[in-house]
């Protein structure tokens, strides 16, 4: 077992397993359906999502109920740039400048928050994430000019262009894949690097954190607004993959969905973000195609309390609980072999 997994962990041998699956996504929308271009294509926005969800929480143990606000304000930040007339005067670039709205937006919103309440611990700052989304959802009804208001805001422009030779759901799911890959680039390298390491530091112990000399409050600053701007990047995907946005996109049960996603995909994974995202879509999907769509949540609940009950580290962790069941069940067949031979040879000498 320990050669098989050593194996895995050798360079060439992972280069080869990333090329290969990268080489499935690409080629995935050319062979499929649209239905499943589209369903893949929303996993992957949900993905980076929970992603920056994962950030905050998983890897830097803080509390963040609101992280669905920061979607919505991407989404609608990068709808303003694209219906406005000066929008429009930019031709091909107008997606670079809604795309660079809906990082900057949210980031900046989620850097003021966070200076606010990063210093809270616990309930208090959960009860400040949670006001987001309450907020949002009558602000965004509210400011009709540029959200739709209640019927939402419709974006049909990321159509394929004539040149690609794609069909639209092609099109949407390369562009969101692309940007899916640079982002849990970006991830991986983030939690990897130093940052990463002060984010486990502050998580662990902030007294001991502080200690050594990082500060808790600046790099819970970092890992809110990071995962803020990452939530901005998911609502351009929204616009995207949906073409669609609306104030009941921002509600509080949709924050609640990633929560749950982010457990049971795995905290502290960024493996475990995109099998939260797969989670966070197909789920529904087949309640709905089950005729249990009403019974969505209670399925989500029952979902990631088994989960807890039988991998507390999430889907992502399978792997390792497999290993770990399998290395006890060889130390005891083992120890099993090395008591048989013992017992015969006192048996020989009677």
């Amino acid at each position: 077992m320990t050669t098989v997994a050593s194996f895995f962990r050798k360079p060439l041998v992972l280069w080869i397993i990333g090329v290969a699956i990268a080489a499935i996504l690409i080629v995935l929308p050319l062979i499929s359906d649209p239905l499943i271009n589209q369903t893949v294509t929303r996993m992957l926005v949900a993905a980076v999502a929970i992603l920056g969800l994962n950030v905050i929480m998983g890897y830097t143990g803080q509390v963040s109920l609101g992280q669905i606000f920061f979607v919505g304000v991407g989404a609608y930040a990068a709808a303003f740039v694209l219906r406005s007339d000066w929008g429009q005067s930019l031709g091909a670039g107008v997606y670079v400048v809604a795309f660079l709205f809906a990082v900057i937006i949210p980031g900046v919103v989620g850097m003021i928050v966070a200076l606010a309440a990063a210093r809270l611990r616990g309930l208090a700052i959960a009860m400040v994430t949670i006001a987001l989304p309450l907020v949002g959802v009558p602000l965004a009804k509210r400011l009709s000019d540029i959200t739709g208001g209640s019927q939402g805001i419709s974006v049909r422009y990321f159509k394929a262009p004539e040149w690609s030779g794609l069909a639209d759901d092609q099109w949407q799911y390369l562009v969101v894949l692309i940007i899916a890959v640079v982002v849990f680039a970006l991830g991986y390298f983030l939690v990897r690097g130093k940052y990463g390491r002060a984010f486990a530091i502050v998580k662990a112990n902030e007294a001991v954190a502080s200690s050594m000399g990082v500060s808790p409050y600046r790099y819970k600053v970092l890992a809110f607004t990071i995962a803020s701007i990452f939530g901005g990047v998911a609502g351009f995907m929204t616009l995207v993959a949906y073409q669609f946005y609306s104030p009941d996109s921002l509600n509080f049960g949709h924050s609640i969905e990633l929560v749950i996603a982010t457990i049971v995909g795995g905290s502290a994974s960024i493996v475990g973000s995109l099998l939260g995202g797969v989670f966070y879509v197909l789920v529904p999907q087949l309640a709905q195609a089950g005729g249990l769509g009403a019974y969505t949540l209670v399925i989500q609940g029952v979902v990631i309390i088994l989960i807890l009950f039988v991998l507390p580290g999430g889907l992502a962790s399978l792997p390792k609980a497999i290993r770990r069941r399998l290395k006890k069940r060889g130390e005891s067949d083992s120890d099993g072999r090395s008591v048989a031979p013992s017992a015969n040879q006192d048996a020989s000498t009677h």
